[in-house]
């Protein structure tokens, strides 16, 4: 399908690896010029050179920490810099550390908002006016499914990542019609983070193969992973004119594994 967003330019947040690169990845092979960004230099040259192999357009790596006010901005102002217009924002960013309630304290519920929230709040505020030019243009929140059902242990990621569930539903009023905005909610998916972990796990001896540890992380009604390059199209897709009715929408991508109706 064309998703006739080619010459558009996009900006993607973590996307040195994970699910923002593969969003940076089916974004620039629809011939977007995009983006990238990371902490780690390296592991972010990596991801450039990974995604400019399949790119028909332009691909700029930005280095920053989205937990720094000033980082943020500099990225939507490299953006411009680069490629004159910003018509996508694709935010993401590594997930808060694990844990129960009582083991979390002030700093960590702190540091979880800086990065989870205001990192999405800097970056809509310094993207809005770029985004409405040209004819208007996309955001694309991508959270967790964790905002639909609780996962046990993770209480940061339960509650401070609903904050960004409703700034995108309140952007979604406030910035259209020019600027639509949505939120795409993943499951378990096969990225670098999941094969580390289940080949960690089989070094310890608790699964016998590879296949065996990932079937651990396949429960859903779909009996499979999530596929990266699947997700990075579907952001893709919401990004362009093909899904130009959908707006302030949490779009769950976990096989059907949430048992909310809604």
């Amino acid at each position: 399908m064309n998703l006739e967003i080619e010459g558009n330019a996009a900006l993607v947040t973590a996307s040195s690896s994970g699910l923002g690169k593969a969003s940076a990845k089916a974004l620039a092979e629809e011939g977007v010029d995009v983006v990238i960004n990371g902490r780690d230099e390296e592991r972010l040259a990596e991801a450039k050179a990974e995604i400019e192999a399949v790119a028909t357009g332009d691909v700029v790596a930005v280095p920053g920490d989205l937990t720094d006010a000033d980082d943020t901005e500099r990225l939507v102002e490299k953006t411009i810099e680069e490629f004159g217009r910003l018509d996508h924002l694709v935010t993401s960013a590594g997930g808060p550390p694990s844990g129960a309630f009582l083991d979390t304290d002030d700093e960590d519920w702190q540091h979880a908002y800086d990065l989870l929230v205001m990192s999405v709040v800097r970056l809509a505020r310094a993207a809005e006016p770029h985004l409405r030019e040209d004819g208007g243009g996309t955001i694309v929140n991508i959270t967790s499914r964790s905002v639909k059902e609780a996962i046990d242990s993770l209480v940061l990621s339960n509650a401070v990542r609903m904050g960004v569930i409703g700034l995108e539903k309140t952007l979604s009023k406030e910035f259209a019609p020019e600027i639509r905005t949505n939120a795409v909610l993943p499951g378990p998916h096969e990225t670098s983070r999941i094969v580390d972990l289940v080949n960690a796990a089989v070094d310890r001896g608790e699964y016998d193969t590879y296949e065996e540890g990932l079937a651990d992380w396949s429960k859903n009604p779909l009996e499979k992973i999530g596929d990266p390059e699947s997700f990075g199209t579907t952001v893709a897709f919401l990004c362009s004119p093909k899904s130009g009715h959908v707006n302030g929408t949490a779009l769950p991508i976990d096989g059907g594994t949430t048992g909310a109706n809604l």
